[in-house]
């Protein structure tokens, strides 16, 4: 059960509903009295908070947390003004937290990741289905060597191969393992928050700065900082990181005095970098820096070995989330999967999979429950005469299901944004408002299914 304490009369309901189609159960709260109601009653299996309630503050909730339920995974939403007490409840004990405005999907895949951390069993560990093929036992032992030297890394790979469990594996794998662990996604941190939240701030730096603040690359000491989407900083913060990895210090803004870093740095992207320097979007430099050591994680279709353990694995973990008995899957179903192309790679196997789970009409999963569009366009429910098949095909063209009548109307409306900017992706990227990874993925998948997207 999560328990969901947001007072915004839109975003509330909003969210809870995103929640309930996503599979989890989830109570919504308003207030801190409503929220200590519940928690009075039950454990949540995680709390999804904003940082400022009518009647009291995230540091007020996550107390209560604690005194009744000790360590629950917490995510605290926060606008910019209350971006350093959201830090400070990260370093009390909260998993991460969230600057508004926030994407849906990469909160949804953040809450799946951190509301099961022992999926399949909890003895068999956060890696257990790390490595299984032959592509990704030669990555695991590579990275099993890089443990205890200290070189940067990078890793690439397409969205959703697994580039942060990589990062979390070298981590865990090494001395560092027992020092924090923290990652930006660099396509989503804003250019007004990057500085701050890397390199930290002194008091008056800037409007809104009351008290000193440590970043994080102070705040990782000498453990491991993963900067996801690396491939989507702006140069100023390129030419900081620059500084960092050859000096090894950074300096806080504001400050007169450098401090020294002790950590290490893996970063990870699906762009090609070497595309980028030529573009002039990535400083050339920065890249003979980072790619000391390049680790390219295969994509899904390439380590088929790891499908089924992985689908039972999401199976079992979406069953025991959302209190339903665990599912059997049907053969079929695992000849299915095999024989699929996974252009989404392992994040789309885990949705499809939970999707499954929560939608199955019986206690086996089928080749239908993983992939309903196939069912669909194959007519499933087989019709009486073939009249009735060429009427039921006519009236899906006629009338497209709810799923295409969105992506149609998304696809049109990226033309739109990418013909006023005359195809500049960033630009249209702030026009849409979302980030320019999440419109270029969209504008790849698009191109994928045959649409032109120029």
């Amino acid at each position: 059960m999560i328990l969901l304490v947001e007072d915004d009369p839109v975003l509330g309901p909003s969210l809870k509903q995103r929640l309930e189609l996503e599979g989890f159960a989830a109570t919504h709260a308003t207030t801190l009295a409503e929220a200590r109601a519940f928690l009075g009653k039950r454990a949540p299996s995680f709390v999804l908070s904003d940082i400022r309630l009518p009647d009291g503050s995230g540091a007020d909730l996550q107390a209560e947390i604690v005194a009744q339920h000790g360590s629950v995974p917490t995510i605290f939403m926060t606008a910019y003004g209350s971006l350093d007490q959201a830090v400070d409840l990260v370093k009390g004990g909260a998993r991460d937290y969230l600057a508004k405005p926030f994407d849906l999907d990469d909160l949804v895949a953040r809450i799946k990741e951190l509301a099961a951390p022992s999926e399949g069993g909890p003895s068999e560990g956060p890696f257990a289905t790390f490595g299984l093929s032959p592509a990704m036992e030669v990555l695991r032992a590579t990275l099993d060597r890089l443990a205890e030297v200290d070189l940067p890394v990078l890793l690439i790979g397409e969205t959703g191969t697994g580039k942060e469990v990589a990062a979390r594996y070298l981590h865990a794998a090494g001395s560092r393992a027992s020092s924090p662990f923290e990652a930006l996604n660099c396509g989503q941190v804003s250019s007004e928050l990057a500085d701050s939240m890397l390199f930290g701030h002194e008091r008056g730096a800037f409007t809104g700065a009351h008290d000193r603040r440590a970043g994080i690359l102070e705040t990782v000491a000498d453990g491991t900082l993963l900067l996801d989407e690396i491939g989507e900083t702006r140069h100023e913060l390129q030419l900081k990181l620059l500084r960092v990895l050859q000096e090894r210090a950074f300096r806080r803004l504001g400050a007169a005095t450098d401090l020294e870093f002790r950590g290490r740095i893996v970063c990870a992207t699906n762009r090609d970098l070497d595309e980028a320097v030529r573009d002039g979007a990535f400083r050339e430099d920065l890249l003979f820096r980072l790619n000391v050591v390049t680790l390219r994680l295969p994509p899904l279709r390439e380590r088929r070995e790891e499908i089924e353990p992985l689908l039972k694995r999401f199976a079992l973990a979406a069953a025991a989330r959302m209190g339903t008995p665990p599912a059997e899957v049907a053969e079929t179903a695992l000849a299915a999967a095999r024989g699929h192309d996974w252009p989404g790679n392992i994040r789309e196997l885990r949705n499809r999979v939970e999707r499954a789970v929560a939608l199955a009409s019986g206690p086996v999963l089928g080749p239908e429950d993983l992939f309903p569009e196939r069912a669909a366009q194959s007519g499933a429910g087989t019709g009486s005469s073939q009249t009735g098949a060429i009427r039921s095909q006519a009236s899906r063209d006629a009338f497209p299901s709810l799923a295409e009548a969105r992506d149609e109307a998304e696809r049109a409306h990226i033309e739109r944004a990418l013909a006023a900017t005359d195809g500049r992706l960033q630009d249209a990227a702030e026009l849409l408002g979302v980030s320019r990874t999440t419109l270029w993925e969209k504008i790849r998948r698009y191109r994928q299914e045959g649409h032109a997207l120029t």
